[in-house]
């Protein structure tokens, strides 16, 4: 579920600190029952460290949240993301990451490493607190590590996702191509959405 952020958030380079501020604010937003669940997320960032996109991947009780590693990067895909941070909130006030956060980040900078998306951090936060696994040390001795590395069926399905949202954008700008004809034409945006599938606020945008 993609999670809104504000144009000011987007626009200038985030670090670790910047990150786990913006998402402890996404944190606050929610009830008290809400924060009371384990949430993870992604946030896609450009060359710049600026933000793209944060996704909610999952929402649950600690260690029982399931994150596949093609469904962690689709979005980081669709939207040209080269950088990534995974977040994840300990409902409680400890900070430290168990050796299931540490494993799951091994695994997940794997992945992002076939897909040159580079994970850069995982954070884990409470409402008013911290802890970054890149200054802590964490995510060198992973990427140093012959730990993890995607099994067969893992890469397979990533290489799928790849070709499958490459195929994905190229019929969308050929849609965005020829609704920006047709309306230069004056064509109706009823009759525009029709003919390419595009939704009205895509229309009145280009």
């Amino acid at each position: 579920m993609n999670v809104k952020l504000s144009t000011a958030q987007k626009k200038k380079p985030m670090g670790h600190d910047g990150i786990a501020e913006v998402m402890q604010g996404v944190l606050k937003r929610e009830n008290k029952m809400g924060r009371a669940q384990e949430h993870f997320w992604i946030v896609g960032l450009n060359n710049a460290n600026k933000i793209l996109f944060a996704e909610l991947l999952a929402l649950g009780r600690h260690n029982r949240i399931i994150i596949n590693p093609p469904e962690t990067f689709r979005m980081a895909i669709y939207k040209l993301a080269v950088k990534a941070v995974l977040v994840h909130n300990h409902p409680g006030a400890e900070l430290q990451p168990s050796q299931e956060d540490i494993d799951l980040t091994d695994h997940l900078a794997k992945a992002g490493e076939f897909l040159k998306i580079d994970v850069l951090d995982h954070i884990i936060i409470t409402e008013d607190s911290y802890f970054s696994f890149r200054a802590a040390g964490i995510m060198d001795s992973i990427m140093n590590s012959p730990a993890w590395r995607l099994v067969k069926k893992e890469t397979k399905e990533m290489e799928e996702l790849k070709k499958q949202i490459e195929l994905d954008m190229q019929k969308r700008n050929w849609a965005n191509d020829m609704a920006k004809k047709l309306k230069d034409k004056g064509m109706p945006e009823d009759t525009i959405k029709e003919l390419t599938g595009l939704k009205l606020s895509v229309i009145r945008k280009l």
